[in-house]
């Protein structure tokens, strides 16, 4: 092939061929191949090492001072929900970073109540979980399902302990599910050896649901809102969705219509209400 450049050596020009043109463009495209293909898990671990750091704390059962693997919010992208309002991110979980775990004397609570214990709540945790807690770090650089489930289930265990609300006992749950519903799908993409476990998470998960369903319809009779950073409707729906989901449909039908009836609920989960509402229709 004739080299486009020819001649061009005369002014000192002498490394360029033809290759050289669309060279920068063709780098681009081989790059954009390279990010869209389907990752391997270990590519995927390290992908997602770039969005973890070692956050601080200070134990409030115990004072013990150490680290717990946080994400990096501002890098996360969030591109999409699940209809029980499940977050879903590109790249990383981040719902397996949300259980925070003192590994001197056990206690652990989601991030949003880690820090707000009382003495007598304290001393429960003191009593019935320190007192035979062993514990043996995480490996490795990320959480995985294993340990984020753990993790998750160390703080209801402690929230059970400590007299916790029930909205902070259903919060736990329902993150409990929605890690069970994660580690779920990630094996759906293996091979059929994985049916039982597939089956155990689905099990789980819709158990998780049914405590957070029970937990939340207890609170919302009881507790102030905003509710775990939710405001009453969406709260509304999401008890109308959690009841779906646990084969509770007059619950579901009750919660969406109270949805659907409030004038002051924002169109975004009127919308949600509306499919709902479609899908008990379907399969009533």
């Amino acid at each position: 092939m004739a080299n486009l450049f020819a001649g061009l050596e005369n002014l000192g020009l002498d490394g360029l061929n033809s290759e050289d043109v669309f060279k920068e463009e063709k780098k681009e495209e081989e790059k954009k191949v390279a990010d869209n293909h389907e990752l391997t898990e270990e590519e995927k671990a390290a992908r997602e090492e770039d969005f973890i750091f070692d956050k601080s704390y200070t134990c409030p059962v115990c004072d013990h001072e150490f680290t717990s693997k946080n994400v990096r919010t501002g890098k996360v992208r969030l591109i999409g929900a699940d209809d029980d309002l499940r977050p879903i991110y590109q790249d990383v979980d981040s719902l397996k970073y949300d259980a925070v775990l003192c590994p001197k004397c056990g206690y652990s609570a989601l991030n949003r109540y880690f820090n707000f214990v009382m003495s007598a709540q304290a001393k429960a945790i003191k009593d019935n979980i320190s007192a035979n807690f062993t514990y043996t770090p995480e490996e490795g650089k990320i959480y995985n399902y294993d340990d984020a489930i753990l993790r998750h289930k160390m703080a209801l265990a402690c929230t059970v302990v400590k007299k916790g609300k029930s909205s902070e006992k259903a919060y736990t749950c329902l993150k409990l599910g929605w890690l069970c519903r994660g580690k779920r799908e990630l094996l759906m993409k293996g091979d059929d050896s994985l049916k039982e476990e597939i089956a155990s998470l689905a099990e789980e998960e819709k158990e998780c649901l049914e405590n957070a369903f029970a937990g939340f319809k207890d609170a919302f009779s009881k507790e102030d809102f905003p509710m775990c950073g939710m405001d009453q409707h969406t709260m509304m729906f999401l008890l109308a969705e959690l009841a779906y989901r646990t084969g509770h449909p007059e619950d579901a039908k009750f919660y969406c219509s109270k949805v659907l009836t409030a004038r002051d609920a924002n169109q975004r989960i009127k919308n949600k209400a509306i499919d709902l509402k479609e899908k008990l229709q379907n399969k009533a």
